[in-house]
C-alpha cells in the first residue's frame, strides 16, 4: 500500500505538505494541493479515516455535491431552472449551520476514476456527503454507495448501508395536476417535458400518464416535447408544438421555469392564458405566483427536503439506521388554468355565442 512518504515523493513535497493537504488543516497553493491530489490519487493513497475518527480528528464538515459537475454547477446556479435547488441548497444551509457543520463544495478529480472522488472525500475527514441532482449514471453516485461514506442523494434514488434519500412524490404530483385538467374538461393535454435521464422527470411522466390511462385518454405522441428544462428550450419546444398542432387546449410543464418558457410562446401566437390554452408547472417556486397570469403548478417543500437530507445525514453519522424519505406534493391553483373553451357553456348576445 502506498504512504504518505511516496505521495510526498512523486508531489515533490514534504509528508507534512501532504498531511496539511489531505486533511484540510492549513492553506496550500493551488498548485500544490493539485500535485498532492494528484499523486495521491495516480498512487492509489488513502489516508488511515479509522484511525482518524477514533482520535476525534473527524471533521464537523459535510460534502455538498450537486448535478453532474461540481465546477460546472457553481456556474450554472444562477440559471434559472436550477431556482428550486438553490432554495433547498439554502435550507441545507441552515439546517447544517445551526447543528454545528460547515459545508465543503470540493473540486472534483480530474480522474474519472469512481473511487478517486470518495478518497477525496475521506482525505478531507468529511463526516458524510450531501448529493443534490445527481444523474444516477454519475461516477460519484455509485461509489459513494458502495463506499460507507454516510450519504444522502436528493432527487437522485441512492439506498445502501449507509446511503439514502430525500425526494418528492413526484409521480403522485404530477398525476394529480394531470387529473385538475381532466376535471376541468381538458383531453388534449400537451405535456413538455424534462430530460429522458433525470428521475425526477421519468417520475413526473409517469404521472402523467397515469392519469391520462386513469381517465382513457390517449396519450398523443405528437403532443409531447423533450426540453433541457430551461426557459429558453421550453419556449423553443413549444413553438415547435404550435407548428404541429394547434388544437391542444393544455400544457403541462414539468418546472415553473419551462411554464414561463410556455408562456411566452403562447403569448407570442396570440393564444391567451387560460381563456385559450391552461398551463401548469412543478415545484412552485417563488416566481410561479408572480408569473402572468400567476401559475397553478405542484408545490415542492424546499424546506424539508433541505432539512430533512441534513437531519438524515447526521443520524447515520450517529450510527442510526435511516430509511429513505418521499415527501408529499400538493397542487397550488391559481389563475392558469380554466375549463377549455370548447367544453365552456354558451350563450346567444346579439345574435352571436359568448364565452359566460
Amino acid at each position: 500500500m502506498a504512504t504518505s512518504e511516496d505521495v510526498a515523493r512523486l508531489a515533490g513535497v514534504s509528508r507534512a505538505t501532504v498531511s496539511r493537504v489531505l486533511s484540510g488543516t492549513a492553506k496550500v497553493s493551488e498548485a500544490t494541493r493539485q500535485r498532492v491530489e494528484a499523486a495521491a490519487t495516480a498512487l492509489g493513497y488513502e489516508p488511515d479515516v479509522a484511525a482518524q475518527s477514533l482520535s476525534g480528528a473527524r471533521s464537523r464538515t459535510i460534502a455538498l455535491g450537486f448535478f453532474a459537475n461540481d465546477l460546472w454547477a457553481l456556474s450554472q446556479l444562477t440559471r434559472p431552472q436550477y431556482h428550486f435547488h438553490l432554495d433547498v441548497l439554502r435550507h441545507i444551509e441552515e439546517a447544517a449551520a445551526k447543528a454545528g457543520y460547515d459545508l465543503l463544495l470540493p473540486s472534483r478529480p480530474s480522474s474519472a476514476s469512481s473511487d478517486s472522488y470518495v478518497r477525496l472525500l475521506r482525505s478531507r475527514r468529511v463526516a458524510g456527503a450531501i448529493m443534490v441532482a445527481c444523474p444516477p449514471n454519475d461516477v460519484r453516485t455509485q461509489a459513494l454507495i458502495e463506499s460507507r461514506l454516510p450519504t444522502v442523494f436528493i432527487d437522485t434514488i441512492g439506498t445502501g448501508p449507509c446511503a439514502t434519500y430525500v425526494t418528492s412524490d413526484n409521480t403522485a404530483g404530477a398525476r394529480q395536476v394531470t387529473e385538475h385538467l381532466i376535471r376541468l374538461g381538458h383531453r388534449r393535454i400537451a405535456r413538455v417535458t424534462g430530460t429522458e435521464t433525470d428521475p425526477s422527470g421519468q417520475d413526473r411522466l409517469t404521472g402523467i400518464r397515469q392519469a391520462l390511462a386513469a381517465h382513457g385518454i390517449p396519450e398523443e405522441p405528437d403532443l409531447a416535447r423533450r426540453s433541457d428544462w430551461s426557459v429558453e428550450d421550453a419556449y423553443r419546444q413549444t413553438l415547435a408544438l404550435l407548428e404541429a398542432r394547434r388544437d391542444f387546449t393544455a400544457v403541462i410543464a414539468e418546472s415553473d421555469m419551462m411554464a414561463l418558457g410556455v408562456l411566452r410562446a403562447l403569448h407570442e401566437h396570440g393564444l391567451r392564458v387560460p381563456e385559450d390554452v391552461s398551463v401548469t408547472g412543478f415545484d412552485d417556486i417563488d416566481l410561479a405566483a408572480f408569473a402572468s397570469p400567476p401559475l397553478t403548478t405542484v408545490r415542492q417543500d424546499a424546506a424539508a427536503m433541505g432539512t430533512g437530507a441534513v437531519h438524515a445525514l447526521l443520524s447515520m453519522v450517529d450510527g442510526a439506521a435511516v430509511e429513505p424519505v418521499v415527501l408529499p406534493t400538493e397542487v397550488v391553483v391559481r389563475r392558469s388554468t380554466a375549463t377549455p373553451r370548447e367544453s365552456a357553456p354558451v350563450r346567444e348576445h346579439e345574435g352571436r355565442a359568448v364565452d359566460l
